[in-house]
């Protein structure tokens, strides 16, 4: 049992240290936490479901040395983001901005779930309104067919 527990604070060490080479980290460990900071909202353009931060792909290291270059030069967050948007465009970003280019991303799951139940709610209506009773020769005609067919 003590040997499970240590082989798994063992492996968490190793995932950690092969996450990040100290020979790429900041020596200032503020600019390193905030280069992190962007890490996290930026996004790896080859695995597109990960972070830079988690991927390890060659071009996620690119990008990771990039951020880290222009904190070390003192770029501010939302300049960092504006360089990676103008090279790679606004996908490179997990949370896109809200804007007039990509407000239907934005609002158009809503504007279909309300027109959806708003489709469903005339069905509905349309469906209550047709049941309505027989007429009289409606239901001599259904009388006249139910007697014919029993034996």
């Amino acid at each position: 049992m003590r040997l499970r527990g240590l082989f798994a604070a063992l492996a968490g060490v190793l995932f950690i240290a092969a996450a990040s080479d100290p020979a790429e980290r900041l020596p200032d460990p503020a600019q390193e936490a905030r280069a992190r900071e962007i890490f996290q909202d930026v996004r790896c353009l080859v695995c597109q479901n990960e972070s830079i931060d988690d991927s390890e792909a060659e071009l996620a290291k690119d990008l990771r040395r990039i951020v880290r270059e222009q904190v070390a030069a003192g770029k501010s967050d939302a300049e960092i983001k504006r360089f990676l948007t103008d090279r790679y465009g606004e996908f490179v970003l997990m949370t896109p901005a809200f804007n007039a280019w990509n407000i239907a991303l934005w609002v158009g799951p809503f504007v279909v779930v309300v027109l959806g139940l708003i489709l469903l709610a005339i069905r509905l209506r349309g469906r209550a309104v047709a049941e309505t009773e027989l007429s009289v020769e409606e239901a001599e005609r259904l009388k006249k067919l139910s007697d014919t067919e029993t034996p």
